[in-house]
């Protein structure tokens, strides 16, 4: 019986889990932008995205692909556009039911559905329309939302863009994201 009672418990506290909701903090060279992770929603990415900002990963990365009316794209590449090793992909949560609205962070992938690693979008407009599932060879797994500083957001996809080697929309001046903080942990 008692064992029976420490496995259920412990499902418990994993099924709690599943439901935190963490926000963070993503501070760059043109101000803050504070998220709001969904882990009910998208717990496989959320759990990624938090392994790599724990692991200090995103500290001085930039936004290499900005898209004004479109999104900004980072997490991937340093200011010289070195793109940076990451810790393999991760399963396609797009099916969760939550949209690529304006403000909302997604997962960036190739052309497999299941090639997230570490690199994000901020969604500057409305992109349900093609971005979710099952779009684009299935969608792009949103898995928040911006709660504070869209108006940063609005700032970088304003910036001047180029070409960079084989990369398009990259700043002519690098937006570097200088840290991602978790400041809040609910369960």
């Amino acid at each position: 019986m008692f064992k029976r009672l420490a496995m259920i418990s412990a499902w418990l506290l994993l099924s709690i889990s599943a439901f935190a909701t963490t926000t963070v903090e993503l501070q760059t060279g043109m101000g803050t932008i504070v998220i709001e992770l969904d882990g009910e929603k998208a717990p496989v990415t959320v759990k990624n995205f938090l392994n790599y900002a724990k692991d200090g990963f995103y500290n001085g990365t930039i936004f290499h692909r900005v898209m004004d009316g479109f999104m900004i794209q980072g997490g991937g590449f340093t200011k010289d556009m070195g793109e940076k090793p990451t810790a393999g992909q991760i399963v396609n949560e797009a099916q969760n039911g939550l949209k690529n609205q304006r403000g909302t962070i997604a997962m960036a992938r190739r052309a497999d559905p299941n090639s997230a690693s570490s690199q994000f979008f901020i969604n500057h407009k409305d992109n349900s329309s093609q971005l979710d599932y099952p779009l684009n060879g299935g969608g792009y797994a949103v898995f928040g939302k911006v709660t504070q500083g869209m108006e940063v957001v609005d700032k970088i996809a304003r910036v001047p863009t180029g070409n960079r080697g084989m990369h398009q929309n990259v700043p002519l001046e690098p937006v570097v994201i200088q840290s991602v903080k978790i400041i809040t942990d609910k369960k």
